[in-house]
């Protein structure tokens, strides 16, 4: 690539804050309201229009389960958000805990009233362009373009909720990249609603979902009539009268840390969600047959890019054996939900499942560790980006944990900024733990501490997949 040597020149600077919060997807908001809730000066920037990342931007019809089948377990702000949305959906049970639906309208404002009411500053439309670090490990500033033209902004500590780990690996952390063997990462998926919908229709018609043998998807897909649509991948939920939104179909080479992948994908998305309600008119008339397509997402769904390396490093043999840590911040208990391959998810059945789901009251817990970047002093990674093997990203992945794990990174974050050299490595966890506690976290002690892991751990190794059934 030719390179281009830029001139000299100063830019404004705002260097008052104590935390700054890149990237206002679940993690990103509750980090933010949880440090503005501690008495740190915060800022959120976010390069869209509105918060909550995938709920909203992207347009995922629904969350994946809050409970661990028993009860819920992603408590504190995660349950505030789930809760205040539920109360406005008057078609959800108030006792529904898992797979239900997000009106996206109503959750942005939902996380705007979360993160301004905690006292944090938001940053709309506002891209990460840089990040100047020194060669001990801190985070200088964070280089940002906007309609203020560049801008530098510098705080004490910084908090990494892009979910590509940008401001971290920008920084010079270690980070580990989709299948380390082959290079390959998850299909990302764009996600669409259809208005128009006739509710009685859908809702007593066959089950859409793949799950259903006689899914009408695998008509479709029988009928060669719509060569688009890649595969029988087909969420789909009720998300407001008459409006149905869509999780469906894979789109394979998507890379979120190249422009030039998205923007592409992007477009692509957009044709493939007119094919599908024409597909579902045809084969699904009475429901279907006069809908349209109302939105399609703004963010594509991405699933996994970078993941840090950590002072811990969670491992499949963590999560199979519902592993517990002196220093965990929340707990996890979503299935292993890796997407596969295009061969992978063509074949008959889709992608199989290697490590076997969690039964009801069963889940592993998420260290400390896992979000500070083991080269990096002043910066915490929280959501998707996480310190993990791959297994493991396609669990933590998802909304609910994402909403837990910014709660911690942001109380972290507070208790960083008030250490003389602002070490997140440094920040005392019985106390984090504590505050966590305070604010409702779901954080139990086994009665004779087995199962917790060393707290002093050195970081981990990416090994070599593992098949458990």
């Amino acid at each position: 690539m030719n390179s281009y040597r830029m001139r000299s020149r100063e830019i404004p600077l705002q260097d008052s804050w104590d935390v700054i919060v890149a990237g206002g997807g679940p993690a990103g908001c509750t980090a933010a309201a949880a440090a503005a809730r501690e008495g740190a000066k915060t800022l959120l920037i976010e390069a869209t229009g509105s918060l909550g990342g995938m709920g909203t931007s992207g347009l995922v019809p629904a969350w994946c389960p809050f409970s661990d089948m028993k009860t819920i377990i992603y408590r504190g702000l995660a349950m505030k958000v789930f809760e205040a949305l539920k109360a406005q959906m008057p078609h959800v049970s108030k006792e529904a805990m898992d797979w239900v639906p997000i009106e996206p309208e109503k959750l942005k404002v939902i996380y705007d009233e979360l993160v301004a009411g905690a006292g944090a500053t938001v940053l709309f439309n506002t891209q990460l362009g840089s990040v100047e670090a020194d060669e001990e490990g801190n985070v200088l500033a964070l280089i940002t373009a906007s309609k203020n033209g560049l801008q530098a902004l510098k705080a004490k500590v910084y908090i990494d909720c892009t979910g590509d780990a940008d401001v971290a690996a920008w920084a010079g952390a270690e980070y580990l990249k989709g299948n380390t063997a082959t290079g390959e990462l998850m299909p990302a998926t764009h996600c669409f609603t259809l208005g128009n919908v006739d509710e009685y229709a859908y809702l007593n018609g066959p089950l859409l979902h793949n799950n259903n043998k006689t899914s009408p998807i695998f008509d479709i897909l029988g009928s060669g009539k719509f060569p688009l649509i890649p595969d029988s991948h087909i969420c789909n939920n009720v998300i407001a009268p008459r409006t149905v939104g869509f999780n469906a179909g894979h789109l394979w080479d998507v890379d979120n840390t190249d422009a030039f992948s998205v923007s592409a994908a992007l477009m692509q998305g957009r044709k493939l969600a007119s094919v599908y309600r024409d597909a579902l008119a045809e084969y699904m008339p009475a429901a279907f047959g006069s809908s349209y397509v109302a939105n399609t997402g703004s963010l594509m769904g991405v699933r996994e890019t970078r993941r840090i390396t950590g002072d811990y490093v969670l491992s499949v043999e963590d999560y199979v054996n519902r592993r517990s840590f002196a220093d965990e911040i929340c707990r996890n208990s979503y299935f292993i939900d890796i997407h596969g391959t295009e061969k992978e998810e063509k074949q008959a059945g889709g992608k199989p499942e290697v490590i076997k789901r969690y039964g009801p009251g069963e889940s592993h817990g998420i260290p400390y560790r896992c979000l500070t970047p083991r080269t990096l002093k002043n910066v915490l990674v929280a959501g998707r980006s996480i310190s993990c093997v791959r297994e493991v990203q396609g669990s933590v992945r998802v909304m609910p944990v994402c909403l837990a794990m910014g709660e911690a990174a942001g109380i972290a974050a507070a208790l960083a900024a008030n250490l003389p050299d602002y070490d997140v490595h440094a920040v005392d966890v019985a106390v984090l733990r504590k505050r966590l506690k305070e604010e409702g976290a779901y954080l139990p002690d086994p009665a004779d501490g087995t199962g917790f892991g060393d707290p002093g751990a050195a970081a981990g190794e990416e090994g070599k997949p593992v098949r458990y059934h």
